[in-house]
């Protein structure tokens, strides 16, 4: 662990599509920072393995919830945080990583119900999620909320379309939700975990080359062998920003590879007065252009 281990003590995080991969890295981070875990997926037998897991690493005192929910559907989420604020008498942590990569292929053909379903749970699933921890965290003041982004919020991918247009609208939504509760002292902000050797690499070699593109076929192939990013260094960074270390950082899309991210609290004030870290339209002048200005 990092610097920031041991700042979660008795908190409390609920963990979406907490069974498997980067979420299950990051309740497990989450418990040896101190925190208590509420992990949340769709299927019961994978999450059953994962609340084992869990339970084996939990200290003395600590608690790991398991609950079976799909976030898509309102009542899910809303028994999730209904059952962790009944067992653990707190929420201080909503961390929405549950996504699918969703249908592969040319736009035009790939299924549409695959498509729809792709946008719900990657996007009206965080929405969902978040709408059922804000009630409580406005009435204490406080709360984080961390999302959990993906290649397609900030550079196109073919082949891809519901994942890429689901992400890229999820990081728009929480930079708008952090202007909507700063007042209220309710930390948003998003993760950029890199290239990850997850199950959508899986799904990505398993569509082959035909579906996803040959580039990005060969791409996906050497992250294979190359081992992909760590998990837990995003995991670390989910750590950071569910604790009072990044209290007022807020609207801003991290990467958990590439940004200096445990200094940040050294910058509050450069991130708070600019866009830095936050989606943006890049004008010629950006690029060292002058046609693009007006007169």
């Amino acid at each position: 662990m990092s610097s920031v281990s041991g700042t979660l003590h008795r908190k409390v995080a609920v963990v979406t599509g907490g069974s498997r991969g980067l979420g299950l890295e990051i309740a497990g981070h989450y418990l040896r920072a101190g925190a208590n875990v509420a992990i949340c997926a769709r299927e019961q037998s994978v999450l059953a393995e994962a609340h084992r897991r869990l339970t084996a690493a939990a200290g003395e005192g600590q608690v790991v919830l398991a609950l079976v929910a799909d976030v898509s559907k309102e009542a899910d989420i809303a028994r999730v945080i209904a059952a962790t604020l009944e067992r653990l008498d707190r929420l201080d942590v909503l961390v929405n990583n549950a996504g699918v990569y969703g249908p592969m292929g040319p736009v035009e053909e790939v299924d549409w119900a695959a498509w729809l379903r792709a946008v719900e749970i990657n996007l009206l699933g965080s929405v969902l999620a978040c709408r059922a921890v804000l009630p409580h965290f406005k009435a204490q003041r406080g709360g984080k909320i961390i999302q959990i982004s993906g290649g397609g919020a900030t550079q196109p991918l073919p082949m891809r379309s519901a994942y890429a247009a689901s992400k890229a609208a999820v990081i728009r939504f929480i930079e708008t939700l952090a202007e909507e509760v700063r007042a209220l002292h309710i930390d948003v902000n998003a993760i950029a975990p890199g290239a990850l050797n997850t199950r959508l690499l899986e799904e990505v070699l398993q569509a082959g080359p035909e579906k996803v593109g040959v580039e990005h076929y060969e791409r996906a192939l050497e992250q294979l062998r190359s081992g992909g990013e760590p998990p837990g260094r995003a995991a670390e960074l989910a750590v950071f920003l569910a604790s009072s270390l990044s209290d007022g950082i807020t609207g801003k899309l991290i990467s958990a590879v590439w940004d200096p991210w445990e200094s940040l609290g050294q910058h509050r004030g450069d991130l708070i007065r600019s866009d830095i870290y936050t989606l943006r339209r890049i004008v010629p002048e950006d690029r060292a252009l002058g046609w693009g200005s007006v007169p």
